[in-house]
């Protein structure tokens, strides 16, 4: 007694079209019936039954590329991004409208025959033989899916696609074999479920369900009738019958499919007649693909996310193991990104700084102890479009995560790293040193990690004014940004030690080189990014622990199972009371000092700020106990050449941009925003000494200041100027590398 399939075995006839199927594929029969003359398509009797037995028995089909969903901390949508835009969905969810549609017009005898349809053979050779060519074809569904699963795997590139779609008698040889191995294994339904999932039809929309999102701005289960008519008769030729471009080549095409659909019984012609008097009513929904979509200003971090994928060893040994996995999609990622805190840190990286400024802002936050990246956002928008002043230069990160050439010189913000330096290695607060405003000091008496002198000659540096000579302890002159204290107290402290300070409490340079062991270090020579320093003063938020930057807490792949993600690794880079004495000291800074503009009012703050050369990079990074912000304003273009001298920003003027008059304002933005009705945790409390005044320095203590180690003239006393080095010390016109616009 014959066997009847349910999507197992094959019947007595089946097992006939399986034999018969493979003979007429394998000479002259199918170049005849299926294709057009051999001879015109360089056929070859090569591929044909003789290599049957050779092609791989077991059929690879490949996992179908879907979205990838990523999410903020709360499972709010920042953005889908995809390679395809496809959502498998079981056959269950696609309209019965649909199923019949696509079986009527494509293939009508599918359920009655095997992986190749005899009749369609015969009725095609006959159509062929009286047109004098190739009018008709006689593929299956089961063969077109296999077809379809060769082009999904070529992927994007053309080489690929064109092997799996070139037209030799031994690709519809091995395409054969496949078909009939599919039939075995996978039965009719699960077939047609692969098939209305795997196909394209059009408009970047690959599969049933987003086609219909795409055309009709609903489910696939909710097809009418006429709907399912319509994306039926696309697979043919997704362009010539495409709706939205060419309304009556695709109403014509729709209705042959609603008289197929009559003639093979699915619908009546009653049904038939009522669906081809509709006009097609489209609900287009525009293509959302990419980080150009993520909300609240969340592009450069998304893409961020997406670096962290394509560059992780977590996620695959190599770079196309990782592009592989990103390219399939079909992810959900779950961020660390704080949609209060993005919104915050968006609104202030926007609000002082105009897209269309010649200068530009980043904005970064770090929570301290847990490393979470909380927020990312520029003044200029994420996009490709430059003539809306969008970019995809990420200013927050490092070169190989999609920033800029070097990153940015950090000014006076780095000042806080050489007095933890100095508390480690048993330097008190009130260490003082009394100098003139100016300083000249052999670099040999700085000592790199291998104990070489540091440089030959003398290091010449000032302070901003010539009032500023005399004497100060750590504190003064962290809270006035004495650059002749700094100086010395790095000496004091070690080269070496002030460079394996910066090491631990995560200070990285923006090219991703090692940091450089010169003096000028401590007044901020080196180049870092936004997220680097955010990560440092993070540590002194977390009483001296560091903790790595994260952006991802979980992925799950497209069969629900998770992904091991890289996690926070923390380590102590200076004990609980040297963090808690930075704490204090730079509480100074924004009570009294140069970040008066910046100090949050409400709770515990601390911060720093900082200028470079020519005013080419200002700074302001502070932190909170449960929140760290670093700001960053600057010529993110060229060759960074804007120097902040008398320059309108955001609508305002600038004399001189300082690190406390601009940066410091959009940090307090940022952070009253990011932190509005949370807890107000408090610095762990700590006396920190003080030198006895040998002058009374401090007559200007409680006054507001804004004033910063820029590059001003020598001898002025303008309270919002800065202090003046000379060519080549902290890398200002001739010093070094320069963060620009060469980046990705």
């Amino acid at each position: 007694m014959p066997k009847k399939r349910s999507g197992g075995g094959l019947t007595t006839t089946q097992q006939a079209a399986k034999f018969l199927g493979v003979a007429a594929l394998s000479g002259a029969v199918l170049a005849g019936i299926a294709l057009p003359a051999a001879g015109a398509l360089g056929l070859a009797a090569k591929g044909t039954v003789e290599g049957f037995d050779e092609i791989p028995s077991n059929l690879k089909t490949p996992p179908l590329s879907q979205r990838t969903t990523i999410l903020d901390s709360e499972g709010g949508l920042i953005a889908t991004d995809y390679s395809r835009d496809r959502t498998v969905v079981p056959l269950k969810d696609i309209s019965p409208y649909m199923q019949d549609a696509i079986i009527a017009i494509e293939d009508s005898r599918f359920y009655e025959h095997g992986a190749v349809d005899l009749k369609g053979i015969l009725r095609a050779m006959n159509r062929n033989v009286q047109a004098g060519g190739a009018a008709q074809g006689a593929s299956t569904l089961t063969q077109q899916y296999v077809k379809n699963v060769f082009v999904e795997e070529a992927g994007d590139d053309p080489d690929k696609v064109a092997q799996a779609t070139q037209q030799t008698l031994g690709r519809k040889v091995r395409e054969l074999k496949y078909a009939i191995q599919v039939e075995e294994e996978l039965g009719k339904k699960k077939i047609l479920e692969n098939y209305l999932n795997i196909t394209f039809f059009g408009q970047q929309a690959y599969g049933v369900e987003a086609a219909s999102q795409r055309y009709f701005s609903k489910h696939a289960k909710d097809l009418k009738v006429e709907e399912a008519a319509l994306l039926a008769g696309l697979v043919q030729s997704p362009t010539r019958y495409d709706p939205v471009n060419d309304t009556e080549e695709a109403t014509k095409r729709r209705n042959i499919v609603l008289q197929r659909m009559a003639a093979v019984g699915d619908i009546s012609q009653d049904e038939a007649d009522k669906a081809i008097a509709n006009p097609i009513k489209l609900k287009v929904s525009e293509p959302k693909n990419g980080c150009i979509t993520a909300v609240a200003g969340s592009g450069f971090f998304c893409n961020y996310v997406r670096q962290i994928v394509l560059n992780d060893p977590a996620f695959g040994k190599t770079d196309e193991e990782r592009a592989k996995l990103w390219n399939l999609g079909g992810l959900t990622v779950k961020t660390t990104l704080d949609p209060k805190a993005q919104r915050a840190a968006n609104e202030a990286a926007t609000s002082k700084v105009n897209k269309d400024d010649k200068v530009a802002a980043s904005v970064v936050q770090v929570q301290p102890g847990s490393g979470k990246i909380l927020s990312m956002a520029q003044s200029r928008p994420y996009g490709l479009d430059q003539k809306k002043h969008q970019t995809m230069l990420n200013l927050g990160v490092s070169n190989k995560m999609g920033g800029s050439t070097y990153g940015f010189q950090v000014g006076s913000t780095f000042k806080p790293i050489t007095a933890a330096a100095a508390l480690e290695k048993g330097i008190s607060p009130a260490q003082s040193f009394s100098t003139g405003w100016k300083l000249s000091l052999p670099q040999d008496s700085y000592r790199t990690c291998s104990g070489a002198p540091a440089g030959g000659g003398n290091w010449d540096l000032q302070n901003e004014m010539e009032s500023e000579k005399g004497s100060w302890d750590m504190t003064g002159a962290l809270g006035k940004s004495i650059n002749t204290y700094f100086a010395l107290l790095e000496q004091k402290a070690g080269l070496c030690e002030t460079v394996e300070m910066a090491k631990k409490v995560g200070y990285e340079r923006g090219d991703g080189k090692e940091i450089e062991e010169h003096a000028s270090i401590t007044l901020g020579g080196e180049v870092s990014t936004p997220l680097s320093m955010a990560s440092v003063y993070a540590t002194f938020a977390n009483r001296g622990t560091y903790c790595s930057p994260i952006a991802i807490e979980a992925i799950i792949d497209p069969d629900g199972k998770k992904i091991e993600v890289p996690k926070s690794e923390c380590s102590r880079a200076m004990s609980e009371p040297t963090a808690d004495t930075i704490s204090q000291m730079l509480k100074g800074v924004v009570e009294d000092g140069t970040g008066t503009l910046a100090g949050l009012t409400d709770r515990d703050n601390a911060g720093k700020t900082g200028t470079t050369n020519d005013r080419l990079d200002a700074w302001f990074v502070g932190y909170t106990p449960n929140l760290s912000t670093a700001v960053w304003v600057g010529d993110d273009i060229g060759e960074k050449t804007t120097k902040m001298y008398n320059i309108t920003i955001g609508g305002q003027y600038y004399d001189k941009v300082c690190g406390g008059c601009l940066p410091g304002p959009i940090w307090k933005i940022a952070m009253t925003g990011a932190l509005s009705a949370s807890e107000t945790p408090s610095f762990n409390p700590i006396s920190v000494p003080r030198a006895k005044p040998k002058e009374d320095k401090d007559k200007d203590k409680g006054k507001p200041r804004d004033r910063e180690d820029g590059d001003d003239k020598p001898g002025t006393d303008d309270p919002i100027g800065g202090i003046t080095f000379p060519p080549g010390i902290i890398g200002g016109n001739d010093g070094g590398p320069r963060g620009g616009g060469n980046g990705p």
